[in-house]
């Protein structure tokens, strides 16, 4: 098909004069173009455009014959006519100079001329021509048009008469038929011919006509208003009487234009619409096909921008239709009538500033070679007239067409490629075929292509159709172009990196994975060669059908890709008629011949040689004359394995023989398949050795009105639907589909079924390939870019007319299909259909169309609908998971006014929201929440606001769970006036760690330019107080989300589920320390150490720690860590301090120094010592990727590895079991994150008092320091709690020794200070100070409140805590003796408190 791109081309006439032109008239071959003025003739030469010759008539004899008005070109382009407005027809001879001169000729360079053969040499320059005038005819009468049939010049004067001449201009041969004579009919009867003369024809003329080959007659538009057919009863138009036949109740006649390969009329009409007529085959009468027109709901005040049709022109394949009006404006149509470019709409009428545009005039225009060019005469009336030069301007429209229009018989292929008057436009890196090459173009395919549609071999690629709506160009190459300009055939292979290409002579081929060129190396053998009926791929061979000028005769070649291009390596078979259509399937080829008959070969590959070869064998010659009337009416044919037999009917061994022939005549559909009755009765009868021959049925007519045609040409049992139909464009009538109908199970088909049907629907785009897996037609388009035009005069083309570029579309066709199908009654039909597609990353986004399109057509008639289909749709999308997911996003993107009819259908929104519920699928919940806070009172939207957010509360939907905080509040204020938007998928998982926990604080020595990028993400979060009864938060509404929240938090307690108690708090806003300081001695207490540590083992990945020695334990833990730190504390002025290290690496302290005991010889010794370590066996499942976090904490650290020798020097002072002990302590750290998120706790639990949950996690922590701080605490602690604690770690222990010995080493350091708990006196615990609560004494050293210090420093998505009463200091004095640390250590130590 045609679109129209980039800005047109102005030519302008080197010869000034004060004449305007009027009339453009190309020859039959399109490469001269004459121009006509009222005294002048101008020829053109078509590429490189160029003015040849002009002829200028004096003075007297413009007197005597009058203005020019008509031109008409002899057939073989060597003579032209004009008529004049006097009567006069003036012939003159065009003479081609045979010398070597050319006007105009391309410049080559000194060293390339000797190169160039004088054939070369001609093609590429532009010839010299001459006008010899021959003596003027008399007709006595204005000539309203010329038109050259066969071999004889036809005229039509005004006074009523066609006048039959011949070229050379003898009056002798002159005959006059008078329009009056010719009987008219509304239908022509072979054996009775017409009824009589038309009445009223008296005094008529004909106002214009138009020769039609393939119907042997001329169009005509009569003299009032009246259209009709005149065709000869038999012969031609010399000696023959006439007939015709007329169209019924249409009098506007103005203008006409024929379609010889559709044998389609098109009549111009005063009202401004085009009638396409055809001529019925039965009765010969004119019946209508289809109308062109501008309709108002898309061009507002049609009439007044449009008027009459002035010109009509057909493209030269007869694939396009150009019109015009008198008013101005172009507007491009294919040939049934789906319209492609207006240049009427708002893109083209507009200018930048919004100020409107008056509609280019135009007087004449043309179509050029192969339709790359429109060439146009503008009217001097337009806009920017006045600064016009009074000379010859022609424009130049340039144009794309698709690969169907320049070889139509390409398909299966599923791309899309457009030519160019010198380049062509591919689909960019397709991945639809796989083959061996990962070339530069591979790069281009998308994620999406790869992730949801790679599951098949076959995929087509839709990934790459939806993520690209540009092209990938290919310039042409310059040499081959220069010479057999312009391209006549293009193909591309099935693999879409090999394209080939075919001009004037010769042909060539180009691979997007080399990006290079082949032409033929042997010039002779280029200019020998005329390729005849296109290009096709086999087996990476370029087949093609030429005529060898050396030798005459026609030839079927096939040039291997991977080879040069000669005809050495080429593989020819001789053929003996003319070809005029080829197309290759499989192992088949197949040839359309001039005399209507089709040759079918067989084509293998013959690898017995040297050098492989192509073995071509005739099969089978299938003569179509009885069926078509003149072969140049094939559009195209194809081999196909389509046929009426689908499923089990066909047996296996009949697969291979039951192609048929698809043959597209003028339109018409037509299929030939195979008789395999007749093949099985043969079969028998034949011997062994002898030839089969494969016997036809009669053809079968499909369909009417059909542009292309494509089929898939391959299987796959999970797609058979799609795979196995035949899809059809019919223009504006849009697409049908000729569909296969399966039994279900394999089960035996209905008797009354039928195999096939055939459905029609509409799409928004012109359809140019089919990706037939995945569901989707692909497309392009012209789309106009405004330029503003600053500094440039009003008249230049830039300011009257937009760019122009061409950009690829694609559209879902399957909810199309699926509607057709339920309307038919086939709702089995259509799940399975729907079952096969399931897997399509866009199947959601169907069902929603279908729901869509169903209720906009049945909720907004004004009549009422007997049979409606929504019930019927709503039980058929019932049959997929995606139902209440497809109900509400559908109803959240349709009028509220449309909400009543669509759950009258599927159910009542309640019921749907409960659905959700029960299926965890909260996000569409929510949509449904909308849904009902619009249809129901206030009381249900709260009632369901809750159980969602309940819902949401256990799994974790935080996202969500905000926004029903926000909803509920609404809702208690009375301030929700629009529904609140549907919560967008949670941002991420729980597996984040640092994500889920807000950043409270950022110690001083954690320097915050050592915060990576986009470590820490900020998120405002509304805040919950924890206080039911605080101010400001007196409402219902907020006490009851309070309580909800409280009541959740107390779960997630008794659970030993920390990790979702951070997430929780960090998310909702939730005030954790208050609220545990309340639940200290309820849900807060913890009695079983072990089932705990189990969980946080489990929740946070952390790994059980390995056994070792005691002794080497106690000694590390005493003297040999202050050891190690002080020989690190040595080098803390130097390159390598810890204030170097940057935050996600090193571990925050808690407390002061005595908080810490193996934090900082994990942040020095495993960051930097880690490679002296080896990764240690795991024990049980439990510890989680120990070797891997090891990595990785160990990969992240930003230290300078230069100095790793003064670092083992620095180690090397350590024993044996000193370094295995560090090992293995590396080997039992769990991952970074989740060490930041359990410190963050244990601060939080710290601050509320809770001692048990401490201890836990400082056990889990390996931390010594902290659970001998925290005993130390016990002494203002009751004693029921102090015993709890005691009981639980008593039973630690006896696991420990059970079934985990790596807790042993620990239990026993802290064993002591566990006795000296034990042996204290209730009394003295009775002496202690009121003031010493534990919400008031145990400040730590160095505290902050945890307003200002909090999981900001380390963690983001949650606002802040507000600050809460430090606790008074208490320390242990056993603990204090080990903790004496220099100066330089205590500014080097990451503290939290």
């Amino acid at each position: 098909m045609y679109f129209l791109t980039g800005w047109p081309r102005k030519l302008l006439c080197p010869l000034r004069r004060e004449e305007e032109s009027f009339r453009i008239q190309p020859s039959f071959q399109r490469f001269y173009f004459a121009v006509l003025s009222e005294t002048h003739l101008d020829i053109w030469f078509s590429w490189p455009s160029a003015l040849i010759v002009s002829y200028s008539e004096s003075a007297e004899s413009a007197a005597r014959f009058g203005p020019y008005q008509q031109a008409e070109w002899k057939t073989d382009d060597t003579m032209i006519a004009l008529g004049t407005a006097n009567g006069y027809l003036l012939m003159f001879d065009v003479v081609n100079d045979k010398e070597d001169k050319f006007p105009y000729g391309p410049q080559h360079p000194k060293w390339r001329l000797h190169m160039l053969t004088a054939g070369q040499k001609e093609k590429q320059s532009v010839p010299t021509l001459s006008l010899e005038m021959k003596k003027p005819l008399n007709l006595e009468a204005p000539i309203n048009s010329l038109q050259c049939v066969h071999e004889e010049l036809v005229a039509c004067t005004a006074d009523g008469y066609l006048h039959v001449l011949r070229w050379h201009g003898a009056s002798s041969t002159r005959r006059a038929i008078s329009v009056c004579s010719v009987p008219f009919a509304l239908e022509l009867h072979p054996d009775q011919g017409a009824h009589g003369p038309l009445p009223g024809l008296d005094g008529v003329h004909i106002r214009d006509m138009e020769h039609c080959l393939t119907l042997d007659g001329v169009a005509v538009v009569l003299g009032d208003g009246r259209l009709g057919f005149i065709s000869p009863t038999s012969g031609g138009f010399a000696a023959n009487p006439l007939q015709g036949v007329w169209a019924s109740d249409i009098k506007d006649g103005l203008c006409v234009a024929v379609n010889d390969k559709y044998r389609l009329m098109a009549f111009g009409c005063a009202s401004g619409s085009v009638l396409v007529y055809t001529l019925d085959g039965a009765t010969g009468s004119m019946q209508l096909s289809h109308k062109l027109e501008l309709t108002p709901k898309r061009y507002p005040d049609v009439w007044n921008k449009t008027g009459r049709v002035k010109l009509i022109r057909w493209s030269p394949d007869c694939s396009v239709v150009m019109v015009t009006w008198e008013r101005g404006g172009l507007s491009l149509w294919s040939v049934f009538g789906a319209q492609l470019v207006c240049t009427l709409s708002e893109d083209f009428a507009y200018r930048l500033d919004g100020t409107k545009k008056e509609p280019l005039k135009i007087n004449s225009m043309a179509w050029g070679p192969e339709g790359y060019h429109l060439w146009v005469l503008a009217s001097s009336g337009g806009e920017g007239a006045c600064d016009r030069p009074r000379q010859s301007e022609i424009l130049q429209f340039q144009f794309l067409r698709s690969a169907s229009a320049a070889n139509g018989c390409t398909n299966d292929l599923g791309q899309v490629v457009l030519l160019g008057q010198d380049r062509l436009y591919l689909m960019p890196g397709d991945a639809a075929q796989p083959h061996p090459y990962s070339g530069p173009q591979r790069q281009g395919s998308s994620s999406f292509c790869a992730e949801g549609l790679s599951s098949t071999s076959t995929s087509q690629g839709s990934g790459t159709v939806l993520g690209y709506r540009h092209w990938h160009v290919v310039q042409i190459h310059s040499t081959y172009i220069e010479a057999n300009w312009p391209i006549r055939f293009t193909a591309i292979d099935p693999s879409g990196q090999q394209v080939a290409i075919a001009g004037r002579h010769g042909l060539a081929h180009y691979s997007l994975v080399t990006r290079k060129w082949k032409l033929f190396g042997n010039v002779a053998q280029e200019l020998a060669m005329v390729v005849t009926a296109g290009l096709a791929w086999w087996n990476n061979h370029i087949v093609v059908t030429c005529f060898n000028l050396a030798e005459q005769r026609e030839e079927l070649r096939f040039y291997p890709q991977t080879c040069n291009l000669d005809n050495a390596h080429a593989s020819a078979t001789k053929l003996h008629s003319e070809t005029l259509l080829l197309h290759v399937s499989r192992s088949t080829a197949l040839r359309f011949r001039a005399d209507c008959f089709i040759d079918l070969y067989s084509v293998s590959l013959r690898l017995d040689r040297v050098r492989p070869s192509v073995s071509v064998e005739l099969l089978q010659v299938v003569s179509l004359s009885r069926y078509i009337p003149q072969p140049a009416i094939v559009v195209s044919i194809m081999l196909t394995s389509i046929c009426t037999a689908t499923g089990s009917a066909v047996k296996p061994h009949q697969v291979c023989l039951t192609e048929s022939i698809l043959l597209n005549m003028a339109g018409q559909l037509i299929m030939l398949q195979r008789d395999d009755s007749k093949f099985q009765v043969q079969e028998k009868e034949t011997m062994p050795d002898q030839k089969k021959l494969f016997p036809f049925c009669p053809p079968v007519v499909l369909a009417q009105c059909v542009e292309n045609v494509w089929t898939a040409g391959r299987s796959n049992k999970q797609k058979r639907y799609l795979l196995e139909a035949l899809w059809i464009s019919c223009g504006a009538a849009g697409m049908k589909v000729w569909l296969p109908l399966f039994p279900r199970d394999c089960r035996k088909a209905h008797s009354f079924l039928s195999r096939r049907i055939m459905l029609p629907f509409h799409i928004s785009i012109f359809p140019l390939a089919v990706l037939f897996e995945d569901a989707l037609v692909l497309g392009a388009t012209s789309e106009a870019v405004l330029y503003d035009g600053q500094g440039l005069p009003p008249d230049s083309l830039e300011v009257i007319f937009p760019f122009c570029t061409v950009e690829r579309t694609s559209q879902i066709y399957l909810h199309h299909i699926l509607q057709q199908l339920l309307v038919r009654n086939l709702g089995e039909q259509a799940v399975l259909l729907a079952q096969s597609c399931a897997g399509l990353p866009y199947f959601s986004h169907v069902l929603e169309l279908m729901v869509h399109v169903v209720l906009e057509e049945e909720a907004s008639s004004r009549e009422p609908i007997p049979d409606p289909l929504l019930p019927t749709v709503a039980k058929f999308i019932a049959e997929f998971p995606l139902f209440l997911q497809t109900i509400a996003h559908c109803a959240r993107k349709t009028e509220y006014a449309l909400w009543n009819y669509l759950f009258a259908a599927v159910g009542n929104p309640k019921d749907l929201f409960e659905e959700c519920l029960m299926a965890k699928d909260l996000d569409t919940a929510a949509s449904y929440l909308v849904i009902l806070q619009n249809m129901e009172v206030p009381e249900i939207s709260r009632k369901h606001a809750t159980l969602l957010f309940s819902t949401a509360l256990e799994q974790g939907k935080w996202d969500l769970c905000r926004q029903m905080i926000r909803f509920l509040k609404a809702i208690g204020s009375g301030e929700l006036e629009a529904p609140p938007p549907t919560p967008a998928t949670q941002e991420a998982g729980l597996t984040g760690g640092v994500e889920f926990f807000r950043r409270r604080h950022s110690n001083v020595s954690h320097s915050a330019d050592s915060v990576p990028p986009g470590a820490i993400t900020p998120q405002k979060t509304p805040r919950i107080p924890c206080d039911r009864h605080s101010k400001g938060c007196g409402s219902t509404e907020s006490v009851y989300i309070t309580l909800i929240l409280e009541r959740h938090a107390r779960r997630l307690l008794e659970e030993v589920r920390l990790k979702d108690l951070g997430c929780f708090s960090a998310h909702l806003g939730f005030e954790l320390i208050g609220w545990l300081c309340r639940e200290r001695s309820r849900a807060a207490r913890l009695d079983n150490f072990v089932e705990a540590i189990k969980r946080l083992h489990q929740d946070f990945l952390w790994p059980f720690p390995i056994s070792i020695d005691c002794s080497v334990q106690a000694s590390l833990l005493n003297d040999s860590y202050r050891i190690g730190q002080s020989s690190q504390l040595q080098k803390s002025e130097s390159e390598n301090s810890l204030r170097n290290i940057q935050v996600d690496t090193v571990p925050p302290a808690v407390g002061h120094s005595n908080y810490i005991s193996q934090d900082i010889l994990g942040a020095e010794l495993h960051l930097q010592d880690a490679f002296l370590s080896a990764f240690p066996h795991k024990r049980d499942e439990s510890s989680i990727g120990s070797a891997t976090d090891l990595t990785e904490v160990s990969s992240v650290a930003d230290g300078d590895w230069a100095s790793a020798d003064e670092d083992f020097a620095s180690t090397a002072s350590l024993t044996h079991g000193q370094l295995e002990h560090i090992s293995k302590d590396l080997a039992s750290r769990g991952p970074l994150r989740s060490q930041l998120q359990l410190r963050y706790l244990l601060h939080i639990f710290m601050e509320a008092g809770c001692f048990e949950w401490c201890i836990v996690i400082g056990l889990v922590l390996q931390e010594a320091a902290v659970i001998k701080q925290v005993l130390g605490f016990l002494d203002s602690v009751p004693a029921e709690r102090v015993q709890g604690i005691r009981s639980s770690l008593l039973a630690m222990n006896a696991w420990a020794s059970s079934d985990c010995l790596g807790y042993k080493p620990l239990l026993n350091h802290i064993w002591d200070q566990l006795q000296k708990v034990d042996v204290m006196e209730e009394p003295d615990r009775a002496e202690a100070p009121a003031s010493s609560s534990p919400s008031n004494s145990m400040e730590l050293p160095d505290s902050r409140t945890e307003d200002s210090l909090g999981p900001e420093a380390l963690l983001s998505t949650a606002p802040a805590v507000p600050p809460a009463a430090p606790p008074a200091a208490m320390e242990d004095p056993t603990e204090q003796q080990h903790a004496v640390l220099p100066q330089e250590e205590e500014a080097n130590t990451c503290s939290l408190s």
